[in-house]
C-alpha cells in the first residue's frame, strides 16, 4: 500500500497550482498587451520609483510623499499621486514635472533637491525598523532566559550570530574583532533581510540599487582606511624588502588597489541581486509573450527552483559582503613583523 502524500506535499502541490492558475489569469488578462512592453516594465521594477506599485487599480498603488527642495521655490512636500490623472497618465502637478523618476521645475533650468521617500527609501525604513524588532526581540529572550535553553525567535537567531562571530568576523578581522564585530554584523543582517525581502511579491529592489551597495561598500572604505595602522600604510607607500625601481611601479597599483576593494564589493552585491531578479521577471513575462498554457507551466517550474536558488544567493551574498569586509579590515589592522 502507498503512503499517503505528507502535509508538506500537499501544501507544495496547492501552491504549485495556484501559482499555474495565477499565471494563466494573468495571461488572460494580458493577452492583448504588446509583448515588447515586458523589457520596460523589468526595468521599471529593479529601479527605484516615486510611487510603489503591487497591482493594477487605484488601490494597488502606494503613492509615496515627495519632498522637493530649490532655491527658486524653496521646500515642497506633497504626495506623488498628485503627478497622476485617474488614468494613471502622468500630467504636471504645481509646476513640477516627473519624467523618468526625475522632478524637474517645469520650463526652469533652476536645480531641484529630491528628498523624496521613494520605493527604495520606504524598503530601507522596512528592512531597518524588521532589523530592530528582531534583535530587541532576541535581546529580551536573552535577558529573560538566561543560563536556559534558548527558544523562538532566540533559538533561529543565536546559530546564525554565533557562526558569523566565530567563523567570519574572528578569524578574518584580526585579534581586535570586538572592535567592528557590531558593524560587521549590522552589515551581514542588513544586506541579509534586504535580498530576502526583495524576493517577496511587490517588493523594491533595495539590495539591488547600486546606490545602496555604494553607501555600504563607503561604509567599509571608510572604516578600513581609519582603522588602518603603520604597517598598513607603510606597505602601500613604501613596501619594505622591494627594489626602489619595482617600489614605483608597486605604489599606483597599491593605491589603486585601497578603491578597487570596495569597488568590487559595490558592484558583485548590486549585479547578483539586480540580475536575479531580471531573470525571474523576464522567465514569468515568457507566459505573456508566448501565450501558451505549456510556456506557463514551465516558467511556473523554472520561476520555482530559481526563486529557490535565489533564496541561497541572498544568503551567500550576505556572507560574501561581510567576509571580504571584515578582510580588508583585518588587513589593515594587521601588525607585521620583519625579521
Amino acid at each position: 500500500m502507498k503512503r499517503p502524500y505528507s502535509h508538506q506535499k500537499q501544501a507544495f502541490f496547492a501552491f504549485f497550482l495556484l501559482f499555474f492558475l495565477a499565471f494563466s489569469g494573468s495571461t488572460q488578462a494580458q493577452e492583448n498587451e504588446p509583448a515588447e512592453n515586458a523589457s520596460e516594465l523589468i526595468i521599471h521594477h529593479v529601479m527605484d520609483d516615486h510611487i510603489w506599485h503591487f497591482w493594477d487599480g487605484h488601490y494597488g498603488t502606494l503613492y509615496l510623499p515627495v519632498v522637493v527642495y530649490s532655491s527658486e521655490r524653496g521646500l515642497d512636500v506633497f504626495s506623488s499621486g498628485n503627478f497622476y490623472d485617474e488614468h494613471h497618465n502622468l500630467i504636471e502637478y504645481n509646476g513640477y514635472t516627473l519624467e523618468h523618476g526625475h522632478i524637474t521645475i517645469t520650463g526652469s533650468d533652476a536645480s531641484v533637491v529630491d528628498l523624496s521617500i521613494t520605493k527604495n527609501v520606504a524598503m530601507l525604513f522596512i528592512t531597518s525598523l524588521l532589523m530592530v524588532w528582531v534583535f530587541i526581540s532576541v535581546a529580551n529572550s536573552y535577558k529573560k532566559r538566561k543560563g536556559k535553553a534558548p527558544s523562538g525567535l532566540q533559538s533561529f537567531m543565536e546559530p546564525i550570530i554565533f557562526f558569523i562571530r566565530d567563523e567570519v568576523v574572528k578569524p578574518n578581522a584580526g585579534p581586535k574583532y570586538e572592535k567592528y564585530l557590531p558593524y560587521l554584523m549590522t552589515l551581514f543582517f542588513f544586506v541579509l533581510f534586504g535580498n530576502l525581502l526583495g524576493l517577496l511579491p511587490g517588493a523594491a529592489n533595495l539590495t539591488g540599487n547600486i546606490a545602496v551597495t555604494m553607501t555600504l561598500a563607503v561604509f567599509t572604505f571608510i572604516i578600513t582606511n581609519v582603522s588602518g595602522n603603520k604597517n598598513y600604510w607603510t606597505h602601500i607607500f613604501w613596501t619594505p624588502g622591494v627594489p626602489l625601481p619595482l617600489r614605483l611601479i608597486i605604489l599606483p597599483v597599491e593605491l589603486i588597489g585601497i578603491f578597487t576593494k570596495p569597488f568590487s564589493l559595490m558592484i558583485r552585491l548590486f549585479a547578483a541581486i539586480t540580475a536575479g531578479h531580471i531573470v525571474l521577471l523576464s522567465l514569468i513575462f515568457m507566459t505573456f509573450i508566448f501565450h501558451s498554457y505549456f510556456v506557463g507551466i514551465g516558467a511556473s517550474i523554472f520561476v520555482l527552483f530559481i526563486s529557490l536558488i535565489e533564496l541561497l544567493v541572498a544568503g551567500i551574498q550576505a556572507y560574501v559582503f561581510t567576509l571580504f569586509s571584515a578582510l580588508y579590515i583585518g588587513l589593515a589592522t594587521e601588525e607585521h613583523e620583519h625579521h
